[in-house]
C-alpha cells in the first residue's frame, strides 16, 4: 500500500504537459530532438535504441541525459528495456530517473529491487487481460504504457490496435495511470484526452518534426481540462 501511495504520488507530480517522448535514432539529431522537447516542456524522455549494445547505448543515455537537464530539470528520463544501463546512469549521477519495461524484460518487482523506491519505473501493457495482470505489481509501477494506439512500423507488438475506444475500459481496470502509445498523432491528442489517460506517448510525430518542441507545445494545448 505505501509503494502504490508513492506511485500515485509520483503521477501527480509528473504528468503536467502530457507528452512523452520516446526516441529513435541515436546521432546528434536525437540528442537535439530529446533537448528541444524537454525545453518545451515533456514529461518523459524515454531512451529507446534497440539496435545499439549496452556500451553504446549508456553513452547514448548520457547525451541525452545531459542535453535533457540543461534544458528541463523537470523532465524525467528513463531508458527502454535495459535496468542495467538505468542503474548505471543513476549511480553514476546522470539526470536518469528510471527505466520502461516490457513483457519480456526483467519483471517489474526485480526493477525495483534494483533500481530503488524513487526510480520511475513503466510497464508495456496493451490488452485488457495486461492491464489486469499489471494490478498484481501495481505497488512498484509507477505508469503503464498502453497501445498500440494505431498500427505503427516503429514497433510490431503483435497487438491489435486500441483506437481511441479501447483505453477506457484498460482505464478502468488500472490503478496506475495510462500513456497511450503507437503512431499518436498531434491530431489524436484531443480525442485521446478525453478517455482517461494521463498522456500520449509520441515518437515519429516529435523525432521526425522540423521543431520537436512545438510538437510538445501542440499536445498541450491539444489537452482537454
Amino acid at each position: 500500500m505505501k509503494e502504490t501511495v508513492r506511485a500515485r504520488k509520483n503521477s501527480a507530480e509528473l504528468w503536467v504537459s502530457h507528452c512523452y517522448l520516446v526516441t529513435s535514432g541515436d546521432g546528434p539529431d536525437t540528442v537535439a530532438a530529446a533537448r528541444s522537447a524537454a525545453q518545451a516542456g515533456a514529461d518523459v524522455v524515454q531512451v529507446r535504441a534497440k539496435q545499439l549494445e549496452a556500451r553504446a547505448l549508456y553513452a547514448l543515455t548520457e547525451q541525452i541525459a545531459r542535453a535533457v537537464a540543461e534544458a528541463s530539470p523537470r523532465t524525467r528520463v528513463v531508458v527502454d528495456d535495459r535496468v542495467d544501463v538505468a542503474a548505471a546512469a543513476m549511480r553514476a549521477g546522470l539526470h536518469v530517473h528510471g527505466v520502461h519495461v516490457g513483457q519480456d524484460d526483467l519483471p517489474p518487482r526485480a526493477a525495483r529491487e534494483l533500481l530503488g523506491p524513487e526510480a520511475l519505473i513503466g510497464l508495456t501493457t496493451g490488452t485488457l487481460e495486461l492491464v489486469r495482470a499489471a494490478e498484481a505489481d501495481a505497488d512498484v509501477l509507477d505508469y503503464l504504457g498502453a497501445g498500440p494506439y494505431r498500427p505503427t512500423p516503429t514497433k510490431n507488438s503483435g497487438r491489435p490496435p486500441l483506437g481511441v475506444a479501447g483505453y477506457p475500459p484498460l482505464v478502468a481496470a488500472s490503478s496506475l495511470p495510462l500513456v497511450a502509445i503507437g503512431d499518436v498523432r498531434l491530431e489524436d491528442v484531443s480525442e485521446l484526452s478525453a478517455t482517461g489517460i494521463a498522456a500520449v506517448a509520441m515518437v515519429r510525430e516529435v523525432m521526425s518534426a522540423p521543431d520537436p518542441g512545438a510538437v510538445v507545445t501542440g499536445v498541450q494545448s491539444a489537452w482537454r481540462a
